[in-house]
């Protein structure tokens, strides 16, 4: 690691450790990533070598998914849990097209994500980033700035992109999903996309979502591919929505939009489910 690169990272940032978001960020050919970032997400991309594309295939389901809950579902505030560090094509400025004044609470525990996300929302009153762990959900839930934001008898689009298979299973991921969703209310949305395992269904494809899952485990201390079964449980009491739980591209695409048919198309899938 070159040492300006820590001396121009902000207070309290460590770039000599890679963070899943700053890889993230280097996937979708952001510049808020350091060495150690670029050493996992290059040993990846041996793998997967449309790794890239497949961040962008998130993001553009994040796009469709927070479009479709501030129009035709007419949600107005969103609770976005592991957000990662400011992009283009943000859930607040998705929602607020849509809908002006939709009130988004951003949640990482990435400092790097604090840093850049308060500066870029200074000003903003209607968008909050809060530092908070994941595992602790109460802790997001009670927070003062969630609890100035978001009202929890009105509908709440709770998004968890790209988080949860960075949950080990030991630490209840399926569980976490429920006590997030408990004190929400009726009409509320759960959006989730996740590193998908296929199994027998793609045996080549499985094959190398354990490799990457190996990968991510020994450099980053964290990652799971898990199968349709594991997956289908965080939507447990939820109505899921129509295409249902599919890969990133099947979920109601726009003309035009990249399908791509890589690696990664059976490896990382997401699903929208309607709380009753």
């Amino acid at each position: 690691m070159p040492d300006n690169e820590q001396e121009s990272a902000p207070q309290g940032i460590d770039t000599s450790r890679p963070s899943v978001s700053r890889v993230y960020d280097f996937m979708l050919g952001g510049t808020d990533n350091y060495a150690a970032d670029r050493q996992v997400a290059e040993l990846a991309l041996k793998i997967a070598p449309d790794a890239p594309q497949a961040a962008r295939a998130n993001r553009a389901f994040l796009r469709r998914t927070v479009r479709h809950l501030a129009g035709e579902a007419g949600v107005r505030q969103f609770i976005d849990v592991g957000s990662g560090l400011p992009t283009q094509g943000n859930v607040h400025e998705i929602a607020q097209a849509v809908a002006p004044g939709a009130h988004v609470v951003y949640v990482d525990h990435d400092p790097m994500v604090q840093v850049h996300g308060g500066a870029l929302l200074a000003d903003d009153d209607t968008t909050a980033v809060v530092h908070a762990d994941a595992r602790e959900p109460e802790s997001i839930l009670a927070d003062p700035r969630t609890r100035d934001l978001i009202d929890f008898d009105r509908p709440v689009g709770l998004l968890m992109f790209g988080l949860l298979h960075h949950l080990a299973d030991e630490e209840d991921p399926a569980g976490i999903v429920a006590r997030l969703t408990a004190p929400l209310a009726s009409g509320s949305h759960v959006v989730i996309s996740h590193f998908h395992n296929p199994g027998a269904a793609h045996p080549e494809v499985a094959a190398q979502a354990a490799e990457a899952e190996r990968l991510f485990n020994e450099h980053l201390g964290t990652g799971r591919w898990r199968t349709r079964e594991e997956l289908l449980a965080y939507f447990d009491g939820l109505e899921l929505l129509e295409p249902g739980l599919v890969p990133l591209p099947e979920w109601r695409p726009d003309e035009g939009d990249d399908a791509g048919l890589g690696i990664t198309y059976h490896t990382f899938v997401g699903g929208v489910g309607r709380k009753p």
